[in-house]
């Protein structure tokens, strides 16, 4: 299990209470274990939320999962005088859907439940103004956007962190490891993408390093990438004499897939291509974010009105993006602007080309879209919090 991050950990005004995952339900048809699971949850849940201290506010963050906590929060709500406020990411239903079919009598049922329950709420978020106009038209939920935000420790990583961060994952994972036996600085110690010098201890990026492209997924669809990854054009632009990059490309995160998918890229061999699945500590994503050169979004969202945390917190680190359409994403990714969008692997491949074409140089667009980045100064999550809840709660917190 993702152990919480330290400053969650560290914080005198967070407790942690955890829930216990019953594993000996597994008996009977697949509704039966459904709902039998659900019972068992809102038992506990509903246990765990009577016995803390009275809460003048209990956030439900976030939706989904809603079933049963949204139910169990207003039980709780209401047995406390508490003010229920919820924090809609995206509708389940919308999720099941996606493996049922919309008119599932089990997603009909969750429909039904956000619905209903929705409407006890207190308060609403919401993280895109999409999001805030379907609450409404098709709910009647009032809500307030609350975009998400990166974490303070999602900023660009310094040249010094990033050579010890290659460096520590050179041990395991080859891609990070120098190319060429020949030095320029034999007393170096040395990455695929950087180098230290023995002498004055100053680290310098590796002249004619790889790329490094970097893609969190949850391991559902990587079809739009590995088709690109898999394509002869690049290998062959190299090879005709294009001024690309080698590639490094990383994937991180967990998922159903994520077997399937490496089998298929362990029977990709490249010359100018390598890509890696590294196990990552909590503490290492934002570096390696930090460190990158572009990063991939391969999220499509099942309502069509979410935005993926995992560009949030790219730019956060000032990565530029490509990142695949869906209907709101521009009211995060401004194409041309911040990153480029694409609607299939065709369209992904062209901006690959076109961003790495001008790699050694300051002049392209990739820089440009960082130095967006840069300058944007978007706000931080607390930052954020402070501006757009506090208000709505009175401050009185």
């Amino acid at each position: 299990e993702t152990r919480p991050h330290r400053d969650v950990l560290r914080s005198e005004n967070i407790r942690l209470v955890p829930v216990a995952e019953l594993r000996g339900l597994r008996v009977g048809p697949k509704l039966f274990q459904y709902v039998l699971k659900v019972l068992v949850q809102s038992v506990q849940l509903l246990y765990t939320l009577l016995r803390i201290d009275q809460p003048s506010y209990i956030l439900l963050q976030q939706n989904p999962p809603g079933l049963p906590s949204i139910a169990v929060a207003w039980v709780a709500g209401l047995w406390w005088g508490s003010k229920l406020i919820i924090d809609w990411h995206n509708y389940g239903y919308t999720i099941m859907s996606l493996s049922h079919g919309r008119n599932h009598p089990l997603v009909l049922i969750a429909k039904w439940y956000e619905k209903l329950f929705g409407r006890l709420s207190d308060y609403n978020l919401c993280v895109t103004d999409a999001m805030k106009k379907d609450l409404w038209v098709n709910f009647k939920i009032k809500a307030v956007t609350l975009y998400d935000k990166p974490a303070s420790y999602f900023k660009e990583t310094p040249l010094d962190l990033q050579h010890n961060l290659y460096i520590k994952l050179a041990k395991d994972y080859e891609p990070f490891k120098p190319r060429y036996c020949r030095a320029v600085n034999p007393s170096a110690d040395r990455s695929a993408f950087t180098e230290r010098d023995g002498k004055s201890g100053n680290v310098l990026k590796t002249r004619g390093r790889p790329a490094l492209l970097i893609s969190s997924t949850s391991w559902t669809d990587l079809s739009p990438l590995t088709s690109v990854l898999s394509s002869p054009d690049y290998e062959r632009f190299i090879e005709e004499g294009a001024k690309l990059p080698a590639l490094v490309c990383v994937i991180t995160g967990k998922g159903p897939l994520k077997d399937y998918y490496n089998g298929l890229i362990q029977k990709l061999h490249f010359k100018h291509i390598q890509i890696c699945t590294p196990w990552l500590e909590a503490e290492d994503y934002p570096l390696l974010l930090g460190s990158a050169d572009l990063g991939v979004c391969l999220h499509k969202s099942s309502s069509g009105l979410d935005l993926p945390m995992k560009v949030v917190d790219m730019f956060g680190c000032c990565l530029p993006v490509c990142a695949i359409h869906f209907e709101c994403l521009p009211e995060l990714v401004k194409h041309n602007e911040n990153g480029l969008i694409f609607r299939d692997s065709k369209e992904l491949a062209e901006q690959l080309k076109m961003l790495f074409l001008d790699f050694a140089t300051l002049e392209g667009k990739l820089h440009s879209f960082r130095e967006n980045l840069r300058a944007s100064r978007e706000l931080r999550w607390d930052q954020s919090w402070d501006q757009t809840v506090l208000p709505l709660l009175g401050n009185k917190e």
